[in-house]
């Protein structure tokens, strides 16, 4: 779509793919492209589907918040939310989200890939919280999102003695789902896209309601999402399917 100035919105696809293009501020995450990226999420609210979130394979996914706009910012601002509110509108969308990192992630851009649903990485990735040598704290996801990602221990390491995360330590404690080369960066998100597109998109988006819900919730909201999808059509119509083919796997050995 040629009225985003920030991204590169490309829907050609049963999914969306949506790339940061900001090159020349190393996707500095600016008031712009907050914009763009909110009107990324009322598209994918309006009409579902998986998204794959990535900032190029330049060896830069994100270096954060945009530190000129950051430093002006006051109080009022740092009250409104204006990254946090973002990225857990991002964290919210009814569909899967894959986030495809090649090199830093950092700030904010950092937090913005927590907010993902999965994380893909290449061997040039670096998460890191530098936001107290600036002054300020991680204020957009991080220091929540991150102990339930890691726990508590390693988040620690990372926001407060300011420990950065490569590429093998992200993947040994769980953060990214995989590390492939960056020239196959996009090529493996779009895999995990499309393996999680020829499943049941109702039991998908579900599935990730019930995940997402707070602990109180459950096991009720595993109960009346499960009572909905045992009387949908396609559900009989995937198991009738699933039976078949064992069925006709069982003839053939016999």
């Amino acid at each position: 779509m040629s009225e985003f100035q920030t991204l590169i919105f490309d829907e050609s696809r049963d999914h969306v793919e949506v790339t940061l293009d900001r090159p020349e501020t190393k996707n500095a995450i600016d008031a712009e492209m907050i914009d763009e990226l909110h009107r990324v999420c009322a598209i994918l609210e309006q009409r579902p589907r998986i998204m794959v979130l990535t900032g190029g394979t330049n060896g830069v996914f994100a270096g954060g918040a945009d530190i000129a706009q950051l430093r002006d910012r006051r109080r009022d601002d740092a009250l409104a939310g204006i990254n946090v509110n973002l990225f857990e509108r991002i964290r919210k969308l009814p569909m899967p989200t894959v986030a495809a990192i090649d090199g830093y992630a950092l700030g904010g851009g950092a937090e913005l890939s927590y907010a993902c649903d999965i994380r893909v990485a290449t061997p040039r990735t670096v998460f890191g919280q530098p936001e107290p040598g600036l002054g300020i704290i991680a204020g957009a996801g991080a220091t929540f999102r991150l102990v339930r990602l890691l726990g508590e221990s390693i988040a620690k390491q990372v926001l407060l003695a300011g420990q950065w995360l490569d590429s093998d330590q992200a993947l040994r404690f769980g953060l990214v789902q995989s590390v492939v080369d960056p020239d196959d960066l996009v090529a493996a998100a779009r895999g995990i896209a499309e393996n999680m597109g020829r499943s049941s998109q109702i039991a998908l988006r579900m599935t990730k309601l019930a995940a997402d819900a707070g602990e109180a919730a459950h096991p009720q909201i595993e109960l009346a999402i499960q009572a909905l999808l045992f009387e949908d059509a396609e559900k009989i119509d995937r198991m009738t399917a699933f039976l078949d083919r064992r069925g006709r796997k069982s003839e053939g050995r016999s």
